[in-house]
C-alpha cells in the first residue's frame, strides 16, 4: 500500500503562487510515476501535470503550461507541484497520484495506482 499526503493548499489571490507538496510512503517512492489532478464540484478530474519516476520527463496540461513546474526529490519521497502566475480558474481541489505499473497514460487518472486526500486551492480574482 502506498500513502500519500498532499499540503500546501490556501488562499492566494490572482498572480500569485503557491507550492503543493506530497508525501509518500509505503513503497519505494522511486519506482513510482507521479502526477496531480484537480477537480471542482461537478466536473470530471483532470490532469494538471504528471513526472516520471526519475525526474527525466515531465507533462503538462496546456492551461497550466509556463505557470506551473512539477518536481521530485526521491530522498525525500516527495514531488511537488509549484504553481506560479495563479488565476481564478486554478480553483479546485488537487490530488497526487502515484503510478507504479511502468507503462501508463500520464493523463489518464485511469492508470494511478494510489491517490492523496486533496487539498483546496482558491484564487481570487
Amino acid at each position: 500500500q502506498v500513502q500519500l499526503v498532499e499540503s500546501g493548499g490556501g488562499l492566494v489571490q490572482a498572480g500569485g503562487s503557491l507550492r503543493l507538496s506530497c508525501a509518500a510512503s509505503g513503497r519505494t517512492f522511486s519506482n513510482s510515476n507521479m502526477g496531480w489532478f484537480r477537480q471542482v464540484p461537478g466536473k470530471e478530474r483532470e490532469f494538471v501535470a504528471a513526472i516520471t519516476w526519475s525526474g527525466s520527463s515531465t507533462y503538462y496540461a496546456d492551461s497550466v503550461k509556463g505557470r506551473f513546474t512539477i518536481s521530485r526529490d526521491n530522498a525525500k519521497n516527495t514531488v511537488y507541484l509549484q504553481m506560479n502566475s495563479l488565476k481564478p480558474e486554478d480553483t479546485a481541489v488537487y490530488y497526487c497520484a502515484a503510478e507504479y505499473g511502468g507503462s501508463y497514460d500520464y493523463a489518464n487518472q485511469y492508470d494511478y495506482d494510489y491517490w492523496g486526500q486533496g487539498t483546496q486551492v482558491t484564487v481570487s480574482s
